[in-house]
This record gives C-alpha cells, sequence and structure tokens, in this order.
C-alpha cells in the first residue's frame, strides 16, 4: 500500500495556472497595447500606435522613439468594449488574487490533508475570475475593427489582447482543477 500523497495533482495544477494566468492577466491589463494601428495617413510609414485600455503610445519604429499618454482625438476610450474592459479587467484581477489566497488556505501543503471544501471554493473564484477577464477580451476582440481608428489605416491585434486570452485560459483551467476538489467532499459525506 502506498503513502497517500498530501497534495492531490488537480491542486497542483490550480495553484501552478492561476497565478500564471494572474501574471499575464495583470500584464494585459497594465499594457498599452490591446490594438496596433499603423499605416496611418499623413504619418511616417514607420509610425504605429498602440492603444490599450488607460492609454495611447506611438512608436516610430526606425527610431524606436515611443510616446505614451497621446491626446484620443477619436473618443476611443469613451467606446463601450473599452470602458467595460477598465471595469471588468482589475476586478478579475481582484479575483483571482482572494482566490489564490482562499486556494493556499484550502491546500495548505503543511497540514495532513487538504481542505477540499476550500480549495473547490478557490476554484470557483478562480474561474469566475478567468471569465471577467475572458468577457471583455472576447468582446473588445469582436469590436476592434468598429473602434474608432485614423480613416484609411491598418488595425492589427496587440500582444496585451493575446496576453489577456491566455490569462483567461490558465485561470479558467486552474479554476476549474481546484473545483474537482468538491468530488472529494462529497466521497467524504
Amino acid at each position: 500500500h502506498l503513502p497517500s500523497m498530501r497534495t492531490p495533482t488537480a491542486m497542483i495544477v490550480g495553484l501552478v495556472l492561476c497565478p500564471c494566468g494572474l501574471l499575464l492577466t495583470l500584464t494585459a491589463t497594465l499594457a498599452p497595447n490591446w490594438r496596433q494601428v499603423s499605416h496611418i495617413p499623413n504619418q511616417p510609414i514607420d509610425l504605429i500606435l498602440e492603444q490599450g485600455i488607460w492609454d495611447m503610445c506611438q512608436e516610430q519604429q526606425s527610431t524606436h522613439n515611443r510616446l505614451c499618454g497621446q491626446a484620443d482625438e477619436l473618443g476611443y476610450f469613451e467606446q463601450v468594449p473599452v470602458s467595460v474592459a477598465q471595469g471588468l479587467m482589475p476586478t478579475s484581477l481582484v479575483l483571482n488574487l482572494l482566490g489564490l489566497v482562499v486556494a493556499a488556505l484550502g491546500v495548505r501543503c503543511w497540514r495532513k490533508e487538504p481542505r477540499h471544501l476550500l480549495a473547490g471554493v478557490a476554484g470557483l473564484v478562480l474561474f469566475l475570475s478567468g471569465l471577467l477577464s475572458l468577457m471583455p477580451a472576447s468582446w473588445y476582440t469582436h469590436e476592434l475593427w468598429a473602434l474608432p481608428a485614423p480613416a484609411g489605416s491598418t488595425l492589427v491585434v496587440g500582444y496585451s489582447l493575446v496576453l489577456s486570452y491566455l490569462g483567461s485560459c490558465l485561470e479558467i483551467l486552474g479554476g476549474l482543477a481546484l473545483t474537482l476538489s468538491f468530488h472529494h467532499c462529497c466521497k467524504e459525506r
């Protein structure tokens, strides 16, 4: 008879994926690159405008001169998908931190047995956190080409949007892994 592992694999998976998701979501929230606008008429050919949910930067590729805090002349920040992202992304981050604290209390490797109910609740909170960051990223992607941009310019997805998707998926998967702890609660009853 083999000794039982202290921490179930699903809990370890959850505790690895969710902090990674947190870092990616944090970067996506803060970095001003949800969308890149290039080939802007009457501007240097190598000028790229990077639009985030809090800031706008322009960079000239040949000189790597980067200026942030650009004026929002087209009302980009007033758009609903941007405003929703400004609300939901920080909310997701706070929920993720809360979920990780609860998960740490539930998994607690220094105890003989993990607290399965607590770990399961943490999983639900982390799953919700992932959904809250996935929603604005999805909506923004759907509206990417409809959001205001200089006429005739080229629009592409920025790295922050990609990081937001990756972070959300890691949080959702990590949260689901932790919710498997509820299975143990049912077995104990």
